[in-house]
Formats: structure tokens, C-alpha cells, sequence
């Protein structure tokens, strides 16, 4: 038998090429490797992995929290999961959620006080979908008409909060748009529905855009009152990786049921455009991830941010599939979806975890955005990578299928 020296080995290797992940080792390199610890396997389905730890972390889904924005983002990624798998554990752990908010009369057990809470309402309409329980119309009908008395800045853009007087913020359109979109397809609202989207999409494009980087500010204070608001402009002085991300999705999602004949629709896809080519700009070149102030990504403190990366590749790679920008914008979106699949790991209990997604973010400045927490499996980033996933996951983006 022909011993094997570690020189042999070396020189092997490196004739070899590396193999992807959860691809078996030849013999020679497991020769090497023998002393290392086993890394656990690599899931087949990713998606699921996240999903069925969260839920063995938090068995019961009325122990999540109260009725917001982060958990309902993360229970809509499910729900996309379950769509694709037909696995009822699924649909009802979102549905137990869901139960511990409203009553049998369809009544939301928080007000809706903020552009956040309005988000839910997408769990309301994919709930009735598949139930016809009325308190799920109901439920969903408040949220809608809840726009008809909601403060406005004096040219009609939606404050992002009671608690934040004349102020936008882009977070809040993905918090609102996608669900009044898809509430006026299912209820036949689409005229009031699409032309609002499309109002309050401009309506903040006007005030947040940077032409300059081609992304978008953080927030705008109608008043002026706000220590981060620029004398001038009353825009905020930070690019923020999040926000612009809810805002690309925002738009993507708008576009999905507007009409193609829609007077606004060239705009808003004008927009995306330059979005995703300041995307494919400030993408960072060696991880394939954006940076949490995007485009600062040299300067000292900052760091790689895991949900707005998974919505940057969502939002290029949908605009990449309706012929909005150009195909080989594909590689940009590829190069982001790797780069978050680095981000993903198994513990030796075998729960799926998913890293570096920045908590909950007010509007601040450089070293505030630079500090915030770096979680892991915060519900910002588990939705947003569900998302991202269930649309990419059967893609030439994945190599191999996951």
C-alpha cells in the first residue's frame, strides 16, 4: 500500500480544484483533514433549515412578539416556504400568530399607529387566501382604510409614525405599498390601490433621492425640526443599507401588479434602474455583500450587512427577469446571493442560523448606523432571506441547488 506523506498530499491539492460545499472529499484530502473537527452538513433546503429552527427555538408562534413589522417580514418568508412545500406546520404556525393579534371580528390588537404596523397586512391577505375566514378581510379592510385619515406631509406623503411627525423614512414604503397593491387585487380596489402606491413611491423619491451615488437617503423631515436634518434639504445625511433595500423591494413589488399602461410605471421602473446599478457600484468586490453604510465601505467601523444584501440580490435579480435592466446584471445579483449564503451556518445541535443583520435602526449619524447590533437571526434578516431565497434558490445563481 502506498503511504501517504503530507508533501503528497499538498502537492495533490493543489492540482485540485476546490470543491463546493457538502460535496464529499477525496480520499487524499481526507487524509489532510482528518484531525479537524467535522463541520456539520450543509442543508439541502435552506429555507426550511431557517424556518424549522425558528420554530424548535420558539415552539409556540404567540410567544414571537406583539403585532410588527420584523416578525410578520420573517412569517411572510415562511409562508413562501410554504407555498413551495406544502407543509401545513407551516401556514399554521403563521396562523397562530396571526390569532393572538386579532379577534373573531377582525379587530388588530394594536392601533395602527405607525407605516410598520401596517406591514402584517400582507399575513392578513395570504391568511384569508387560503382560509376564507372573513375576520382576515376584515382585519385587512382596517389596515387599508386606515389610510384615509393617516397624517400626511402637505404634498401627500405618509408620515412614517404618529410618533414621527412629518417625517419619511424609506422603510415605511415597504411597510405599506406592496400590501395596498396586492389588497386592491384582491378586493378590487385597484384604482385607489395602484395610484396611491405609485403617489407615495414618488412622492418620497422626490425627497430622498441622491442622483450623486444613485442610492437614496435614509429619512426627510417635512419641518426641519430634526437634529439630522439638513438645513437645506431636510434629508438625513447617511446612506443606510436597510432602508434603501425596503425601498428597491418596495418598488419591485409595486411593479408586480401595476398595469403596464399605468402613468407612473416608467418612472418608478426608472428608479429601479438606477437603484440596482448603485447597487452593482458600492456591491463589495471580494465578499459579494454590501457594507451597512454603503457607500462608505473603506472608512474605518464599518461593516457587511446580511438582510440588505439579501434584498439588494432579490431586487436585481427580479429586475434582471422583467427585462428592466440588463442581463448581465444576472452576475451582480449571483455574486450577492453567494455572498449571503456565506453568512448562513449549523450549529452542532443541527439549528440553522443566519448571521450579521443589523437590528432595529433609527435615523442618526455615520457612528450611530456604524454601532448598531450585528444579530444573528433577527427577524430582519431570516425574512429578508427567505425571501430572497425562495425566488433564487432553483436559479443559475445556486451552484449547487439549495
Amino acid at each position: 500500500m502506498t503511504r501517504i506523506t503530507r508533501r503528497g498530499i499538498i502537492q495533490t491539492l493543489a492540482a485540485t480544484p476546490f470543491l463546493a460545499p457538502g460535496i464529499v472529499r477525496s480520499a487524499v484530502a481526507e487524509a489532510l483533514f482528518q484531525n479537524a473537527k467535522p463541520a456539520a452538513p450543509t442543508p439541502n433546503d435552506w429555507s426550511k433549515a431557517l424556518c424549522d429552527s425558528n420554530m424548535q427555538r420558539t415552539p409556540d408562534p404567540t410567544k414571537l412578539g406583539g403585532w410588527g413589522y420584523a416578525i410578520s417580514l420573517y412569517l411572510y418568508g415562511q409562508f413562501l416556504v410554504y407555498k413551495r412545500t406544502d407543509e401545513k406546520k407551516y401556514l399554521d404556525y403563521i396562523q397562530g400568530w396571526v390569532n393572538k393579534h386579532i379577534s373573531e371580528d377582525g379587530i388588530i390588537d394594536r392601533p395602527i399607529s405607525a407605516l410598520d404596523y401596517m406591514l402584517p397586512g400582507n399575513l392578513l391577505l395570504v391568511l384569508y387566501a387560503e382560509t376564507r375566514q372573513d375576520k382576515y378581510r376584515e382585519a385587512a379592510e382596517s389596515i387599508r382604510h386606515r389610510l384615509d385619515t393617516y397624517p400626511r406631509t402637505e404634498d401627500g406623503g405618509l408620515w412614517h409614525a404618529l410618533s414621527r411627525q412629518h417625517q419619511l423614512w424609506l422603510d415605511g414604503m415597504f411597510m405599506s405599498t406592496p400590501f395596498l397593491v396586492r389588497y386592491g387585487k384582491e378586493f378590487n380596489d385597484e384604482a385607489y390601490s395602484n395610484d396611491e402606491a405609485a403617489k407615495q413611491l414618488l412622492i418620497y423619491i422626490k425627497h430622498l433621492n441622491d442622483p450623486a451615488s444613485g442610492l437614496m437617503w435614509h429619512a426627510y423631515d417635512e419641518s426641519g425640526a430634526q437634529t439630522w436634518a439638513d438645513p437645506a434639504t431636510h434629508h438625513s445625511a447617511i446612506l443606510w443599507c436597510r432602508a434603501i433595500g425596503w425601498f428597491g423591494m418596495a418598488l419591485i413589488e409595486v411593479l408586480e401588479y401595476l398595469p403596464h399602461k399605468h402613468p407612473h410605471r416608467k418612472e418608478l421602473i426608472a428608479q429601479v434602474v438606477q437603484l440596482t446599478h448603485a447597487y452593482a457600484r458600492y456591491q463589495d468586490a471580494s465578499s459579494g455583500l454590501w457594507y451597512q453604510v454603503v457607500d462608505k465601505g473603506s472608512t474605518a467601523g464599518n461593516w457587511l450587512e446580511t438582510s440588505s444584501s439579501s434584498m439588494y440580490t432579490y431586487t436585481i435579480y427580479l429586475a434582471v427577469q422583467r427585462g428592466y435592466i440588463p442581463k448581465k446584471m444576472l452576475d451582480v445579483a449571483c455574486k450577492g446571493y453567494r455572498g449571503v449564503l456565506t453568512q448562513l451556518s449549523i450549529d452542532p445541535q443541527g439549528q440553522a442560523h443566519i448571521a450579521n443583520i443589523c437590528g432595529g435602526t433609527n435615523v442618526g449619524d455615520l457612528n450611530y448606523y456604524f454601532n448598531r447590533p450585528r444579530n444573528t437571526d433577527d427577524f430582519h434578516g431570516l425574512g429578508a432571506f427567505l425571501i430572497m431565497n425562495e425566488t433564487l434558490r432553483l436559479s443559475r445563481c445556486a451552484s449547487p441547488r439549495l
